[in-house]
């Protein structure tokens, strides 16, 4: 007697979290910059390097291209690229712009971040798990 094998439906994925999100004047922010760029670029880079005070600083730049590896976000109309050694680093964290008296900068709400320079230039920035 031939039995058939019941038919195993894959299960759907959830969507998966974007790693960063953008408020909206962050995102009203970077368009006004890739608007006024010299050339047309792919999208914002953000990344994480080791250097300041508190050990790592943020990292952001132009995007000419995506890299193969990159996870690539869009929110509110922009697209963000994240380097792929940051992605643990980054994971839940908001983008913001602040004005102020004296500043202008983009600023990072980062839940993964467990200590800041006084400067507030640099970092530490400890890798969500892989299970978050």
């Amino acid at each position: 007697m031939m039995t058939m094998d019941p038919v195993v439906q894959p299960r759907a994925r959830r969507p998966r979290p974007k790693v960063v999100t953008l408020t909206d004047r962050a995102a009203e922010r970077v368009r006004e910059i890739m608007d006024r760029a010299e050339k047309p670029y792919a999208g914002l880079r953000v990344g994480v390097k080791n250097g300041g005070c508190a050990g790592q600083e943020y990292v952001l730049e132009y995007a000419e291209a995506a890299n193969p590896l990159d996870e690539v976000v869009e929110d509110k109309g922009v697209k963000i690229l994240i380097e792929p050694k940051a992605i643990l680093f980054l994971i839940g964290s908001e983008i913001d712009y602040e004005t102020s008296r004296l500043a202008s900068k983009f600023v990072f709400h980062n839940p993964n971040e467990t200590d800041a320079c006084g400067c507030g230039e640099s970092v530490t920035i400890v890798p969500a798990s892989a299970g978050d």
